[in-house]
């Protein structure tokens, strides 16, 4: 068997994957921690279930209704019998199509509902990753798991569910129907249904492993291709869109491969159940010239008996593909149950308190010391540290001295390895993120904007905020006359990322945000890098109206920043090595 997998997906073993494997989960685990998402509509699952046995039964009744078209119609030339069976053809014919409608609406309005719970879900619990947790994974791959691969659970729990329910009722409603016919030509074409198992057993780890394979590499082509369009500025200046082609197409190659392989697969089962089908068949005309020379069975009988025949063996058949199918939509759950697994690195304490108001702002650093996941040195070490209430410090030094790991500290983005971080006196992690996080406003040195209006951007910090409460915010950020000038004004929407914008145009409105929120902390990284003369000098305005008052900590090392803090901390190694009021500069 393992000899077979490499032949079947040796095409891509030597692609290097941009997504790693996920670890393997058992069929039956994957089904336990994914059924609670459906079971609140366990009982209309139950009702679409019978709508679905109750198709084949039907449709035992209609093709009953042939044998007595032939024996008591056509064979005695008896045509006043044929207009009681053509109106119950037609009866059953509406009752069928009104059995598989209701069928098909219940499990769309089921199916329907569980992806979107099961989505919200996934993306409730993205949320709770830190955002260093989340820019270790490749972004596109995770909207293909958000999208994708939750699909595959609903056709793991629901679809497959209801494709199997409807195979062994067609396998127990026909295979009855043949013993009532002739117990002995059942007996006959029932001797293949074990070869069916043996088949369907051997290619089932073959299919499972092609179909993990062919979810991984579909989350790598996501990935391939968020980035690149991610980075498209970059990617065009530095002359390398061929390059990202031909990685993407390699990414797309690798499905491919993968697909084959499942095609592969599937190309060599299909002809062994085809042959194993036709082999019953001809047991079963062989078996039944002879009941119907021994008078035990009529033309109409045996003429059923094989149409019966055709409808048992295609359930057989299915439960065959079902396998793939279920393996597949188990490939893509266990990138789910993965990412479900994966648990935030900061977490709110039991008994979490809100910040009790109102929030002056004093800010201690208290012997703090962090360390990255998998660092060899500490990115802060030691660092004591108080900010005063409406007191302005700039926090300066060389890369990697650990000046952005302290801003992510007071926000909890990340927690301390040791010592404490404390707001007011209050220990950061012994208050909810709500609480907290309301009470400082962090403006990154990326500003990037979501594709909403302008209006709505600026409203992300206060969203009960009136259309001139946001004006207003706008006018004292200096962004008010850029967006005025916008084709809709302030219903105009900011693009991806915002990139109607500039970047020193963006930034405002993250001022224009921040002023509408009036929170009484403040950070700042690196407000003005990036940023050409003029745009520097058109937000640095802004920027000091929203510090004036406010306990405020900014990362920077431009000296017009600088000039205007009350305090200047130089940090190096992770140490404080200067903290001085800026005035004793020398």
């Amino acid at each position: 068997m393992r000899n077979a997998l490499r032949r079947f997906l040796r095409p891509a073993d030597h692609h290097s994957p941009l997504v790693g494997a996920t670890p393997a989960v058992a069929a039956l685990e994957v089904v336990r921690r994914c059924w609670p998402f459906a079971r609140p509509y366990r009982k209309w699952i139950a009702f679409g279930l019978f709508l679905l046995i109750l198709v084949p039964a039907v449709e035992v009744v209609e093709i009953w209704l042939f044998k007595l078209l032939v024996d008591d119609v056509l064979v005695p030339e008896d045509f006043a019998a044929l207009l009681p069976i053509a109106a119950a053809y037609l009866g059953l014919t509406v009752v069928t199509s009104l059995l598989k409608f209701g069928d098909n609406y219940v499990a769309t309005w089921v199916g329907e509902r569980f992806l979107i719970d099961l989505r919200t879900r996934v993306h409730e619990h993205l949320q709770t990753l830190a955002p260093p947790q989340l820019a270790r994974r490749p972004s596109g791959d995770l909207v293909a798991r958000l999208t994708g691969d939750v699909q595959a659970i609903e056709r793991l729990l629901l679809s497959t569910l209801g494709e199997g329910v409807s195979a062994i009722a067609r396998i127990v409603f026909f295979g009855g129907a043949i013993v009532l016919l002739s117990w002995k030509l059942a007996l006959v074409a029932l001797v293949i249904v074990p070869v069916f198992y043996v088949i369907s057993r051997r290619f089932t780890r073959l299919v499972r492993h092609a179909a993990r394979e062919k979810r991984r590499r579909t989350g790598s082509l996501s990935a391939v291709a968020e980035e690149s369009l991610a980075t498209g500025a970059l990617v065009q200046t530095l002359n390398r869109q061929q390059d990202e082609t031909e990685r993407f197409a390699g990414e797309a190659r690798s499905i491919m491969d993968a697909e084959l392989a499942s095609t592969r697969i599937a190309g060599a089962f299909g002809p062994l159940i085809g042959v194993v089908e036709l082999l019953g068949a001809l047991l079963v005309v062989t078996g039944g010239v002879w009941v119907l020379t021994a008078g035990e069975l009529t033309l109409g009988g045996l003429l059923v008996f094989l149409t019966y025949l055709s409808q048992l063996y295609r359930p057989l058949r299915s439960l065959g593909t079902l396998a793939t199918d279920a393996f597949a939509a188990a490939a893509g759950a266990e990138r789910v149950l993965e990412l479900l697994d994966e648990q935030p690195t900061v977490v709110e304490r039991p008994g979490a308190r809100a910040l009790p108001g109102p929030v002056r702002g004093r800010i201690d650093f208290d012997g703090v010391s962090y360390r990255h996941p998998g660092g060899e040195h500490d990115a802060l070490d030691g660092v004591t540290l108080t900010v005063h209430p409406g007191e302005l410090i700039a926090v300066t030094g060389p890369s990697g001295a650990g000046k952005s790991t302290l801003a992510s500290l007071l926000v909890r983005f990340a927690d301390p390895s040791s010592g404490t971080v404390r707001i007011d006196g209050h220990d950061v992690a012994d208050l909810t993120f709500a609480s907290l996080r309301s009470e400082v406003s962090l403006l990154l040195q990326d500003t990037v904007l979501p594709d909403v209006t302008a209006a709505e951007a600026i409203a992300q910090g206060r969203p009960d905020a009136s259309l001139e409460q946001v004006e207003l915010a706008a006018r004292a950020a200096g962004i008010h006359d850029t967006l005025v000038a916008l084709p809709d004004g302030y219903a105009t929407r900011l693009g991806r990322g915002g990139m109607r914008l500039s970047g020193g145009q963006r930034r405002r409105v993250a001022v224009a945000r921040a002023l509408l929120r009036d929170s009484p902390v403040l950070v700042l990284d690196e407000p003005t890098t990036g940023l050409d003369d003029r745009s520097r000098d058109a937000l640095l305005d802004p920027l000091r109206r929203l510090s004036d008052g406010r306990t405020t900590i900014v990362v920077t090392h431009d000296p017009a920043v600088l000039a205007w803090a009350d305090r200047t901390v130089t940090l190096r190694d992770g140490r404080v090595v200067v903290d001085e009021l800026v005035g004793s500069v020398s």
